[in-house]
Parts: C-alpha cells; sequence; structure tokens
C-alpha cells in the first residue's frame, strides 16, 4: 500500500466520550435510517473528494477481494454516482460501486443507469442496505441533522464497513469549489482534509462554512479547529508574496508553513497544489 494509504490507517487519538443515548434518525423507518437530502445534485460537484480518493484510497480497493463501494445520498439523479465509476473504475478492477437513496422514488427514477455489478442503486440508509463496503462515500447527507443523530450515523456507517474499509463523509457547496470531509475507519475519525478552488477563495477559514457537522460549531476560540484554521489564515497572509506566481503557489507555501510550525500534515505534499490539505483528526478534534 502507497504511502498516503498507510497514513489512512494510522489511528487517530480521540478524546473520550460519555457514553450516549442512540437517537433515532428518522421515525418510522425500521431498516433504511436517514431522512432524504434535498436532493441537489450538480454534475462534477464531487469532483475534489474524487481525486482524493483516486490519490489516496485505490490501494485499499485494490487489496479487497470485493472493492465494493457505496454512495451514500446521491441526490436526484445518477451524475455523481456515475462520475464516481467513471474515475475508480479504471483504477479498480472488478469494481462494484451501489449508489443509496432512501427515497424509493430517486431509486425508480436512476434505473435505466443501472449496470449491475459495476453500478446499482438500491433503497438505503445509514446501515448501508446490508452491504459491506471498502468504501463509503456521504457527501452533503449529514448537514440537516444535530450533532449527536449526525455521531450516530457515523457510528452506524462505521459498524457496517467491510475490515479495513473506510467512510469519508462530508460537505460541499453547489458548484464543488469548496469542500471538506473526514476520513474515518472502523475505531474512529482519521483524518479531516479541506480542498478549494482556491482561486475562488479570501482566506482559508472561507472554508469554514464547509466543516463536517461534527466540528462546524466548534470553530470557536479555544477550539483545535479554530486554531487551525487562524494558523492557516496567518499562513497564507504571510504568503502574499506567492501571489504573483498564482493562489496554487500562495497555498503551497502556506500549508509548507503549517508543517512546520508543527501540524500533522498527511499525505504527499504534491496534493497541495491542488488546492488540498489534510490533517489528522486528533488535532482538530474538539476538546
Amino acid at each position: 500500500m502507497s504511502e498516503a494509504g498507510n497514513e489512512h490507517k494510522r489511528r487517530a487519538s480521540l478524546s473520550p466520550q460519555q457514553p450516549r443515548r442512540a437517537p433515532r434518525l428518522a421515525a418510522g423507518r425500521a431498516r433504511a435510517l436517514g431522512l432524504p437530502t434535498r436532493g441537489t445534485t450538480n454534475a462534477n460537484r464531487l469532483r475534489r473528494v474524487d481525486r482524493w480518493l483516486v490519490a489516496t484510497q485505490v490501494p485499499r480497493l485494490r487489496d479487497s477481494a470485493r472493492p465494493l463501494v457505496v454512495d451514500l445520498g446521491y441526490g436526484s439523479s445518477a451524475v455523481t454516482t456515475l462520475e464516481l465509476v467513471e474515475r475508480l473504475g479504471p483504477e479498480v478492477d472488478g469494481l462494484e460501486v451501489v449508489g443509496l437513496e432512501i427515497d424509493p422514488e430517486r431509486v425508480a427514477a436512476v434505473a435505466a443507469d443501472r449496470d449491475p455489478p459495476r453500478v446499482d442503486f438500491r433503497v438505503g440508509g445509514f446501515e448501508l442496505a446490508g452491504l459491506q463496503p471498502v468504501l463509503v462515500r456521504a457527501f452533503n447527507v449529514l448537514r440537516q441533522y444535530d450533532e449527536e443523530s449526525a455521531a450516530h450515523a457515523w457510528d452506524t456507517m462505521r459498524g457496517a464497513l467491510a475490515p479495513g474499509g473506510l467512510v469519508v463523509e462530508g460537505t460541499c457547496d453547489e458548484w464543488g469549489r469548496r469542500s471538506a470531509w473526514v476520513a474515518l475507519d472502523a475505531d474512529g475519525p482519521l483524518t479531516l482534509t479541506l480542498a478549494a478552488r482556491v482561486s475562488d477563495i479570501a482566506t482559508p477559514s472561507d472554508l469554514a462554512e464547509r466543516l463536517p457537522k461534527a466540528l462546524i460549531h466548534h470553530n470557536v476560540p479555544g477550539q483545535p479547529v479554530h486554531s487551525f484554521l487562524r494558523a492557516f489564515d496567518a499562513a497564507w497572509a504571510a504568503a502574499a508574496g506567492m501571489s504573483a506566481f498564482g493562489p496554487r503557489q500562495r497555498w503551497t507555501a502556506a500549508v509548507e508553513a503549517l508543517g512546520e510550525q508543527g501540524w500533522p500534515l498527511v499525505g504527499y505534499s504534491r496534493r497541495w497544489r491542488h488546492g488540498e490539505v489534510t490533517v489528522r483528526w486528533s488535532a482538530v478534534a474538539p476538546t
């Protein structure tokens, strides 16, 4: 497995949590857990997370006896699921992608796009329809939940993974220019990734609006994620002279500065030129 893949297998240090009662995510749904999303779907909206998946998770899929991927909450059309197949398929022999939606009408609407086992669509929610995927992409599905319910959804998805599997849960704006996601395995969160069309932001902290539910309400003074974003903004300001070479070069210089300050960054530096930065969850987890 590549260095990037190995990095994502290392455990994060999670703060102790008090036991909590698992909330019901949707009254009256005994099997498919969750609520329908707004269904907003635009072609190429999830390109940033998909590029990260291709760059970091292909070894995980290749090592699996059954490289099954679940696209949870694909929305009102099949476009982003089909794009995921197109991006991962050339890299992984025998890839299977299953799009899950809790709304049966949405599943029926994409019946013409089925091509099992390569790509299929089923009714399902956070329980993952009884599947055991190696990889789950769950984007823009948890913003409507409160933090406790979102945490329970994390637990439910993690519990359904195949051995060695990974959940990638996050959000992005309507056009996919600003994104943030968390990678989680069976033991908990591993990393936080921020990704942007760098020419579209004034400061890195503009991405705070896209933080996952587990972090967005903790972006306040005294919390680690707030400190990280403040440090990123300061590094961005200090790298202003690199703007003459373009916003990507400025972003890269700012990320390099974060690493020099001791922030535990993950992955290859070439990902920074794509407007990405990945940091260990232990450095940003709520306290």
